[in-house]
């Protein structure tokens, strides 16, 4: 059995809490994120610099603090026990050192049990092409991927590849076989992870995120040429996810990558993270645009602002805007009328409710 560490404690309180995640900040009192909302942890102390120094160093490898000292970031996981695994971000802010903790559940949820619509799991049972899983830092984006990887994992015999940083949920092969990678310890980066993985032998490749140019092109030329691809961007909707794509690219190759998006994205999902209204928690609600020929001449066409208009006709297909996502919910009273007016798209929609009131 392992040698407890110092951190341990305030993880230990995070976890018998039900928090998602642990804030530490040279000058501060530690904190931890419960339902949405950040609150101190009682009985602690104003942390220190060497106090902070002390936790830190202590679950990072040598080599890791090196670089956090000489860059002011750092991102790793760290485990705990077999229960219990963090997203570790460490960074230096105006007072000194950071950092912040994601708790990792370590069980891989269903797309039932996240509450996500259903059709997400179609997605898995694409042969290829890309589908991007989008949405701001913290809105369960990875857990959903998780959700869907874990759906191909047990229903398919496949070869998945994810590219990740850090790797958050691990998998167990099932029906499929699983490698996963970490940048920048297994794989340099993004870039360098995909263009491994298209020479071994993969059906399906998880890209943790698509940030820069060459990472994006990848990607599109992997979905191309028959791996299915699942890709992360932080855009909160489908019209701003493909306008991103296209725009990463200089003006002279716009009109390629958009030929190219046409033919292979098979669909992109937005999502936010709302508290629930009775404070038990907090709710995932997607924007879902699955793509058609409709989808695939507005993408050619660079005419985006379109979208709008297939995701309410592409009802029946599954398709979902945000907004109405957000209008269902708050029907029902399950989110108030603030926090559908904040998350919104059109404000102007929620802009009666925007105090708090009800539908």
């Amino acid at each position: 059995m392992k040698k407890p560490h110092l951190i341990d404690s305030l993880f230990q309180v995070l976890v018998s809490e039900g928090g998602s995640d642990l804030h530490l900040g040279e000058g501060e009192y530690p904190k931890f994120r419960k339902n949405g909302d950040i609150q101190p942890i009682p009985g602690t102390e104003v942390l220190t610099h060497d106090s902070i120094s002390n936790l830190l160093q202590e679950i990072c490898p040598p080599q890791y603090w090196q670089k956090y000292l000489k860059t002011g970031d750092l991102d790793f996981a760290y485990e705990m026990d077999e229960d219990s695994r963090f997203r570790c971000n460490y960074h230096k802010h105006l007072n000194g050192f950071g950092a912040i903790f994601r708790l990792i559940p370590n069980r891989i949820k269903t797309i039932d049990e996240l509450g996500v619509p259903k059709i997400l799991e179609t997605f898995g049972d694409i042969r290829s092409g890309l589908v991007l899983v989008t949405g701001p830092t913290g809105s369960g984006k990875s857990t959903t991927l998780a959700a869907i990887m874990d759906y191909i994992n047990n229903k398919y015999s496949k070869h998945i590849i994810t590219i990740e940083e850090p790797i958050e949920f691990v998998h167990k092969n099932k029906k499929s076989v699983l490698t996963q990678r970490e940048v920048p310890t297994e794989t340099a980066s993004f870039a360098t992870g995909l263009k491994s993985a298209l020479r071994e032998d993969c059906d399906v490749i998880l890209v943790g995120e698509m940030r820069d140019l060459e990472t994006i092109s990848l990607a599109l030329t992997a979905a191309e040429t028959g791996v299915l691809v699942f890709g992360t961007l932080h855009t909160n909707n489908a019209r701003k996810t493909i306008d991103r794509i296209i725009d990463a690219f200089p003006a002279d190759q716009q009109e390629l990558v958009r030929t190219m998006l046409s033919t292979s994205l098979r669909g992109v999902v937005a999502q936010l993270l709302f508290k629930r209204a009775d404070g038990k928690g907090r709710l995932a609600i997607n924007e879902i645009l699955i793509s058609n020929p409709a989808v695939s001449s507005i993408i050619r066409e660079g005419a985006t602002y379109k979208l709008n208009d297939v995701l309410k006709t592409g009802r029946a297909d599954g398709m979902q805007l945000m907004d109405d996502g957000i209008e269902f919910y708050l029907k029902q009273n399950i989110i108030s009328g603030t926090e559908a007016y904040m998350k919104s798209i059109d404000k102007q929609r929620f802009a009666h409710v925007a105090g708090g009131g009800k539908h």
